[in-house]
């Protein structure tokens, strides 16, 4: 059979594929401590549930308008408006199959064949190949640790050509956690302003903030820079909502408008009764953010302490979201062949580095209990004791 030309050009999610490892390991009795899945494991909140089901017994069962119940986009309008100070309206807002899903329908949207997109390394994996598959060519730019994973002005300003559209930020960051400061994002918005390109900005993790640190999004610093801002997010990660496939695209009328004919014509509505959930996710109180939250933090610490002693590897702290992106260069293994050997030898799944566009890291998610962080790092150092 010969497929389109389209799927070679992309690989399968790394991400997916270890997750439903470790997954299948586990059905078959097997101990695995997993810290691969980008996934809270606490259970959905109980009144967005309920709203959820009261919609579905009311009889929200039809189909919805393709962009979105009305109700949402206001909700998630005045979310913009109240916590990041960006002045949109409904008709700014397309509501989403996941935040993945906003993404995919802007670079269908935006990107034409031949156009650059600017994407930081290490990455989200799935960026450059959104990218790929709408004929457009990613643009990676390497940062590391002395820079804190992050892109810098001159680095953005040197990448920027005749055929750049798009530059794609993340902050919290996946893989890294690390979180630019509002200096940082002042400095990377004069940039797109005097390029004149558009910026997408991934806040599915803003809510997921450690020590003081600080979410700005980069849309609310001038006129200029809203205008050229799209904003991509969703409920999976804050509310622990993953299953429910709810996120949302935010930007300028034009850009929505054709978001939404293109959804129109592939998913068309996102399941009506589950965005009554997400009405309620927003429109109820934030405490148990809160708790998850705190959760997280004590978490991200014990993990962060245990594998900073353990010889040949390091990490720095993470600002936000809840992974580690440790160093594994001095066990002399690439990323791939370090993952594949310790879940083979000790039942502990990470993912590799190459996935994000790193190949001397792994990344470690911290989104499960105290016992399972305990024992799989005791499981990490024996594995890694016995190879430097």
């Amino acid at each position: 059979m010969k497929l389109a030309a389209r799927v070679s050009q992309v690989t399968p999610s790394l991400t997916l594929a270890i997750a439903a490892k470790a997954k299948a390991m586990k059905a078959e009795g097997i101990d695995v401590c997993s810290f691969s899945a980008g996934e809270p494991d606490f259970d959905t909140p109980a009144h967005i549930k309920a709203a959820a089901a009261q919609a579905l017994e009311s009889g929200k069962t039809k189909y919805g308008p393709a962009a979105g119940e009305p109700k949402l986009r206001e909700a998630i309008a005045h979310k913009l408006q109240s916590d990041n100070g960006l002045n949109y309206k409904a008709e700014n807002v397309i509501v989403t199959n996941g935040g993945k899903h906003s993404l995919y329908n802007l670079m269908a949207a935006l990107i034409d064949p031949g156009d650059e997109v600017i994407i930081p390394a290490p990455y989200w994996l799935s960026y450059p190949e959104m990218v790929t598959l709408v004929g457009g060519k990613p643009v990676i730019i390497q940062t590391d640790a002395a820079t804190g994973y992050k892109i810098t002005p001159e680095q953005l300003k040197q990448a920027i050509t005749s055929k750049t559209k798009l530059f794609i930020l993340n902050s919290p960051s996946n893989p890294t956690g690390m979180v630019y400061t509002p200096e940082e994002i002042k400095a990377l918005a004069k940039v797109i302003v005097d390029a004149d390109i558009y910026v997408v900005s991934d806040e599915i993790y803003e809510k997921i903030l450690y020590d003081g640190a600080e979410h700005i999004s980069i849309g609310s610093l001038g006129e200029e820079i809203f205008q050229r801002t799209l904003i991509s997010n969703g409920f999976a990660k804050a509310y622990s909502m993953t299953g429910w496939r709810l996120g949302y695209l935010a930007g300028p009328v034009e850009i929505i408008k054709a978001a939404s004919t293109i959804q129109g014509h592939s998913t068309s509505n996102v399941c009506t009764f589950a965005q009554y959930g997400a009405i309620a996710a927003l429109e109820s109180s934030q405490d148990c953010v809160a708790e998850m939250l705190q959760a997280f933090a004590k978490r991200r610490q014990v993990m962060l302490d245990r594998l900073n002693a353990i010889p040949g590897l390091s990490c720095p702290t993470p600002d936000g979201a809840f992974y580690l992106f440790p160093d594994i260069s001095k066990t002399g293994l690439k990323s791939l062949e370090f993952c594949d050997a310790l879940i083979e030898a000790h039942q502990v799944a990470v993912i590799p580095g190459i996935a994000f566009g790193a190949d001397n890291n792994i990344r470690l998610s911290y989104a499960t209990d105290l016992n399972t962080i305990e024992k799989g790092m005791d499981r990490l150092e024996k594995f890694v004791l016995s190879r430097i």
